[in-house]
């Protein structure tokens, strides 16, 4: 039998400093997220960031917090539950990090009877801080516990064409009545070393803009080159004015070079250059989450503010829409009968 399994980031259980402890460790531990020897993430992660950090995220996590609990994990459930409704197959969800495991998701799946699952990363781009962890974390727990599980991965979804309509009509629906300057669209941010790790030719990628326009199998894995491309396809299905739009990056650790322009500078640019209306949308995330309800929707909106912006507006991600539901459910449904995935 066909089952689905979605994974997304995963929450700590509450906003405590308690709960956000082991999250954090577990997240930054992550040899794809933090990407050096295990010794030096150990004297960074153990001995420097979590003696501070849990206490200033669960702070941060305290502000966004839901009565039912954190939003990403809230939205991601619902989300779930609106596709089982259009599919016959068993659909389990997983977070990659917490106490929601992988491992748990596809034992749900086997006490159902599957054993083919069609694994939904739900990021829309390939980065190897989320989406190939989330395949390779899925890959060992189906090797280690359920090697009778055959699984197929949706590829990344940030050109499929139903995509960009679906977030398109999204952003134009939270545009209505809303007279912006510059729509940026702010990415999750990774260190450049990242792209240079994911380039499978180790020549291509450059991170100046030329090597995004020049066609190659690098782009594939290369998270720069998908965040501009999607940008690039919303403004051409929207009509957008070129000079209206644009691309920044957010949520960088200090000490190495993250992608750039970052989106903090670009909330302080903005408004010196007369532009005080400003709209930002986060579309390398399918549900709101801390990274877009308090560091854009609350921060940003204070940066922009404090530095002469007049008019801020946030637009949600897609959560648990009813277009965003019926693609992925349409996905999937093709995925049972055909086997065909979206390009």
């Amino acid at each position: 039998m066909k089952g689905v399994l979605f994974v997304n980031l995963g929450s700590p259980d509450s906003p405590t400093a308690k709960d956000v402890k082991p999250y954090l460790d577990e997240f930054l531990m992550d040899g794809r997220v933090i990407d050096v020897p295990i010794i030096l993430r150990n004297i960074l992660v153990r001995g420097i960031i979590l003696q501070t950090r849990p206490k200033k995220s669960a702070q941060a996590y305290k502000k966004i917090w839901w009565e039912e609990g954190s939003p990403l994990i809230v939205i991601s459930e619902r989300f779930t539950e609106k596709v089982k409704k259009q599919t016959k197959m068993p659909v389990a969800l997983g977070m990659r990090y917490g106490s929601m495991t992988t491992k748990k998701a596809l034992q749900e799946l086997k006490d159902q009877g599957v054993d083919e699952v069609l694994l939904v990363p739900l990021y829309p781009h390939y980065a190897m801080s989320s989406y190939e962890t989330v395949v390779v974390k899925v890959m060992e727990d189906q090797q280690n516990y359920f090697p009778e599980m055959k699984l197929t991965t949706l590829p990344a979804f940030y050109k499929n064409p139903d995509y960009i309509k679906v977030l398109s009509d999204s952003i134009a629906e939270g545009l209505k009545d809303f007279e912006y300057d510059q729509l940026l669209f702010s990415y999750h941010g990774i260190p450049e070393r990242h792209i240079r790790k994911s380039d499978p030719t180790k020549f291509h990628c450059k991170i100046d803009g030329s090597c995004c326009q020049i066609n190659s199998v690098a782009h594939h894995t290369c998270y720069r080159h998908q965040c501009y491309e999607m940008t690039k396809l919303v403004r051409e299905h929207l009509g957008l004015p070129e000079n209206k739009v644009s691309v920044s990056f957010q949520s960088r650790l200090a000490g190495d070079p993250w992608l750039k322009p970052y989106t903090d500078y670009e909330f302080e640019r903005f408004p010196k250059e007369g532009k005080r209306r400003l709209a930002v949308i986060t579309p390398a995330f399918v549900a709101d989450c801390l990274e877009t309800l308090e560091e854009i929707a609350m921060e940003g909106k204070e940066q922009f503010e404090e530095g002469g912006g007049e008019h801020y507006k946030h637009i949600p991600c897609l959560n648990d829409s009813p277009d965003w539901v019926n693609l992925m459910a349409q996905w999937v449904n093709e995925w049972e009968a055909t086997e065909t995935l979206p390009l």
